[in-house]
């Protein structure tokens, strides 16, 4: 945005200097010829004057003094024709003819002259055109044409004062693209530190969602009205959003913790009435309501394992991967042979390291070998993978269960969310949600695809610490 600042103040900079430079410039040029068109034209008209009496008495020859002092004095070449066009004077003397009448630009205007016409003004003379001034005045006697005064001046002396203004203006306008990017500079940063604070605070109030740490305020960062207003306005919003995260997340760990007791309580309270109820029906109602007080358990355990995910990004620990991957398989290979499961570890990265929250690995392959053994059918494996490649870290689990629909890979990491095949399992829902919440907080990314021989395979790429 600065740049596109910048380059828009430079561009009406530009439109300004050259709106009224190239037109300064153009008068310039226009102006010096003028000048020196009104300068020649009363030098040739005064010739055209003196040469009345000498052609008229057939003596042109008096005339070359003062031609020759003339072209001595200014440089300019001067010669005069009778009214056929024949030249009969020159200021070189002895009516040598160095100027060539025939060509185009002294002939035209000869022409012009011994039709009765008087010199007009050229073009704009410019610093790269060499063409010499040549002017034509008709000399008169009695009304009628007796000849043509014509005078051939060298611009260059003109051509070089144009080309001097032209460099002057030029350094002119260098100057204000100069003082404006001066100016510029400083006034876009002004402008623009509020929206960087704006900008920063963005990614910090994003990050505070996902950690659970109050986000820094924009405050008071200069700039102009309008954008201290917004900053002011943003803060307010921020802290009302980190607020009521807060309270979502305080609600959500005390309720969970809160119901845990009672829940408990119910649950010795039910298992005391066993041997206690002899009715079929009655006992069938119990047997229910120990399974939902047991899912409910099950509920309120992944909300506190939720509320712990999502408060503990704000300090990363190192963590060994593959040890922590050794230490849960060898736990949950128990559980693993008695649903005759193999748990089957492949590292390809021994000793990658990843800074995830406290207890985040762990957390993190319970939820997926938990789930990986539900859906994993007796007599094949489940495979744990670790490698390393580059910066990124990697763990994989696979399991060679049912699967997911290609459809459902996107909703597998919503909480609560269980697909429709696998309402019977028994589970809460949140287990991949935990997992997804503590990779983002680990600054991994989470991804699950249906690899060849059925099942479903989740990876995560963590940055190597």
């Amino acid at each position: 945005m600065r740049v596109r600042l910048q380059g828009i103040v430079l561009t009406l900079v530009a439109l300004l200097v050259f709106g009224l430079g190239i037109p300064l410039a153009t008068s310039i040029a226009a102006g010096a010829q003028q000048d020196l068109f009104l300068d020649r034209l009363t030098d040739t008209a005064r010739f055209a004057s003196l040469a009345q009496r000498p052609l008229l008495d057939n003596k042109p020859g008096l005339l070359e003094p003062d031609l020759r002092r003339y072209t001595e004095v200014y440089g300019v070449q001067v010669v005069v024709v009778d009214q056929d066009g024949k030249q009969v004077a020159s200021s070189l003397g002895g009516g040598a003819a160095r100027i060539d009448l025939r060509a185009d630009r002294i002939s035209d205007p000869v022409h012009e002259a011994l039709a009765g016409r008087r010199s007009q003004p050229g073009g704009v003379l410019m610093p790269w055109d060499d063409t010499p001034l040549v002017l034509a005045e008709p000399v008169l006697a009695d009304g009628e044409v007796r000849g043509a005064v014509v005078t051939v001046s060298d611009t260059g002396s003109e051509r070089a004062d144009v080309l001097w203004w032209w460099l002057l203006l030029a350094a002119g306008g260098i100057l204000a693209f100069t003082l404006a990017l001066a100016v510029a500079i400083p006034v876009v940063r002004w402008i623009l530190r509020p929206v960087h604070r704006l900008d920063d605070a963005t990614g910090a109030l994003v990050a505070s969602v996902v950690s659970g740490r109050e986000a820094e305020p924009v405050g008071e960062s200069g700039g102009p009205p309008e954008l201290r207003q917004l900053g002011r306005s943003f803060d307010r919003m921020a802290e009302s959003v980190s607020g009521a995260l807060a309270a979502q997340r305080a609600f959500v760990a005390d309720a969970s913790h809160q119901l845990r007791n009672p829940l408990t309580a119910l649950k010795i309270r039910l298992g005391n009435l066993d041997g206690h109820v002899t009715d079929e029906t009655a006992a069938a109602d119990l047997e229910a309501a120990r399974v939902d007080a047991g899912r409910l358990h099950q509920i309120l355990d992944g909300l506190l394992s939720m509320a712990r995910a999502e408060a503990s990004g704000g300090e990363l620990d190192p963590v060994v991967l593959d040890e922590v991957v050794a230490d849960r398989v060898a736990d949950w290979s128990v559980v693993g042979e008695a649903r005759d499961v193999r748990l089957v570890v492949d590292t390809a990265g021994e000793g990658a390291r990843v800074r995830l929250p406290p207890r985040g690995a762990e957390t993190i392959l319970d939820a997926l070998l938990d789930n990986a053994l539900k859906f994993t059918a007796a007599g094949t494996e489940i495979r744990i993978a670790v490698s390393r490649e580059g910066d990124e870290v990697r763990l994989s689990v696979r399991d060679h269960g049912p699967g997911l629909r290609p459809d459902e890979l996107d909703r597998a990491l919503d909480r609560f969310w269980r697909s429709p095949a696998h309402q019977n399992v028994p589970g809460s829902g949140l287990g991949l949600a935990i997992v997804s919440e503590l990779t983002a907080h680990s600054g991994g990314e989470l991804t699950l695809d249906l690899p060849d021989g059925g099942g479903l395979r989740i990876t995560m790429t963590f940055p190597a610490a």
